[in-house]
């Protein structure tokens, strides 16, 4: 009886063995095959996962967790190249809005060392002024924009409908220099929010900017009550692609007057950090831009 006791206890350790061993096997195979996918799919633009032939729990767990980390380290390659691409297009943009006005100066001083006219010279210079008050414009906008994209929000409480009511004010010479008369439609009562009012009042500035730009001789201009505004006006230099493109930095198309293409950029980026949404949308020759802060 011992002894076949023993050989019973020695064939249930050498199947337990032989079980082991098999398992040692199979997720030495499973751990070949993530090292593999892995490999394979780290530096290749493809959404598959790394699968694995072992049905082990733990080894699908850790394939799981494998392919999560993959899938993020896909997509900040994404954003580093898109963000590559946009800084590209910025650079481009840049120097090509730089040596447009300095192409001009250099043309218009050329000219003034052949002239002998006094009135054309006083032209001349006139123009030459004009250029280097554009290239002004534009390295304030850079400078602003990198202050923008340093400084932190500070929110308070502030009154979106009368911020509104003081930058559509601010705003009524120019409105009235491009023959434009704005309707406002403001809810009764304050609208409360939690906001950086410096960051709203730049936020409507170029909003209201924008409109004088593109509009084609009017704008509508209401906000109601759940802190939502709308600014409406005729473009018809625009159309649905140009209108969703307002937002991107540089970004300007040839109907704009002295712009930069950062306005809206800034804008967008204001009001994201305080929590808010701004869209562009462009239906039969009139821009639509929404803002809106939820409560």
């Amino acid at each position: 009886v011992g002894r076949m006791a023993g050989w019973i206890l020695a064939a249930v350790l050498g199947c337990v063995a032989a079980g082991l061993g098999i398992k040692v096997r199979l997720m030495r195979k499973a751990a070949r095959e993530l090292v593999q996918g892995l490999k394979e799919r780290k530096d290749m633009e493809t959404n598959t996962l790394v699968d694995i032939s072992s049905r082990d729990k733990a080894m699908r767990k850790l394939a799981a967790a494998l392919n999560r980390d993959l899938a993020l380290l896909r997509e900040k390659r994404r954003q580093y190249q898109q963000g590559d691409l946009e800084l590209k297009e910025a650079v481009t943009n840049i120097s090509h809005d730089l040596r447009t006005p300095l192409t001009a100066i250099r043309g218009y001083l050329e000219l003034l060392e052949r002239e002998e006219s006094p009135a054309l010279a006083h032209k001349y210079l006139g123009l030459i002024a004009g250029r280097v008050e554009a290239m002004s414009r534009l390295t304030e906008e850079l400078f602003r924009y990198s202050v923008v994209a340093a400084e932190p929000v500070r929110l308070q409480p502030v009154d979106f409908s009368r911020a509104l009511e003081e930058s559509l004010v601010s705003f009524y010479g120019a409105f009235q220099g491009r023959g434009i008369a704005p309707e406002i439609s403001l809810p009764e009562g304050p609208v409360p929010r939690q906001l950086d009012g410096e960051a709203l009042s730049r936020v409507l500035s170029n909003i209201l900017s924008n409109a004088l730009k593109y509009s084609g001789g009017d704008l509508k201009a209401a906000l109601t009550k759940d802190g939502r505004a709308t600014f409406e006006n005729s473009a018809p230099g625009l159309n649905p692609v140009s209108a969703a493109r307002l937002f991107d930095r540089f970004y300007t198309v040839e109907t704009g007057r002295d712009s930069t293409g950062l306005g809206l950029s800034i804008a967008k980026l204001l009001t994201e950090r305080m929590g808010g949404a701004i869209t562009a949308s462009w239906e039969k020759g009139r821009l639509r831009i929404e803002l809106s802060f939820p409560e």
